[in-house]
């Protein structure tokens, strides 16, 4: 069986892209995001191109050398173009040319996809809108808001939209809580970096954008009952 290689500098991805589910607005924001997880080597697009609807993707697709797939509707009421999707994502996942995944796609109907996909191994993005459903979100091993890859960059002083969020930090506060009791030192002590590991685990759709926070620690410094040091290069947290 062919060894996943999980190096971020070498891994392998095919970016998989529901253009019936998408803006092409965000296209930059993703590409830009999954630089960070990996080597893109497959870059699609699915949907019924004779559908003028999609005529804002087409310079799109040249500048970011994205591969259009056509899709008929068929039938009426069918969304062949998930069918056509995970077709191709079963394709390459046996060709063994990619050590991951990312379903670009706000479409619960990709769940079982991305189930099966880590099933085999793979490494697995998911992206979408916030009107993503659960099960989409939680089958992949991470998750991206589309909105939050965009607000830093769009929001002049991203602080203040902690103001419009406060139960969502409430809630990631407590989350945080909870894993500095399970993780910490003698001290209380927990690694940060080892901390926002387990954050993604716990909750693949983590992400400091989310809050209006382009780092880890910023979030961090937002929380008052939680207090950070730098200890050499790496900073550590606990509960106050």
């Amino acid at each position: 069986m062919r060894r996943i290689n999980n190096n971020v500098e070498e891994r392998r991805i095919a970016v998989l892209i529901d253009a019936d589910n998408v803006s092409q607005k965000y296209i930059k924001y993703i590409f830009e995001e999954l630089t960070k997880h990996g080597i893109l080597t497959y870059k699609r697009i699915y949907g019924d191109w004779t559908n003028t609807r999609q005529n804002s993707w087409k310079e799109v697709l040249l500048n970011y050398s994205i591969t259009p797939i056509q899709q008929y509707g068929y039938t009426t009421g069918k969304n062949s173009t998930d069918s056509a999707l995970i077709i191709d994502a079963m394709d390459i996942l046996y060709s063994e040319n990619v050590d991951g995944f990312c379903i670009v796609s706000s479409d619960s109907d990709f769940t079982k996809l991305a189930v099966r996909l880590r099933e085999a191994g793979m490494y697995v993005v998911g992206m979408g809108e916030k009107k993503t459903p659960n099960p989409f979100i939680v089958a992949c091993e991470q998750f991206k808001y589309l909105e939050s890859l965009i607000q830093i960059e769009t929001t002049p002083n991203s602080a203040t939209n902690i103001a419009t969020v406060p139960k969502e930090l409430k809630e990631i506060t407590n989350v945080i809580l909870a894993l500095i009791a399970d993780m910490s030192d003698e001290a209380g002590w927990v690694h940060l970096s080892a901390l926002g590991n387990m954050l993604v685990k716990r909750q693949p759709d983590f992400d400091t954008r989310n809050y209006g926070y382009a780092k880890l620690s910023s979030l961090i410094s937002a929380i008052p009952v939680v207090e950070m040091k730098m200890k050499g290069k790496a900073y550590y947290i606990r509960r106050k």
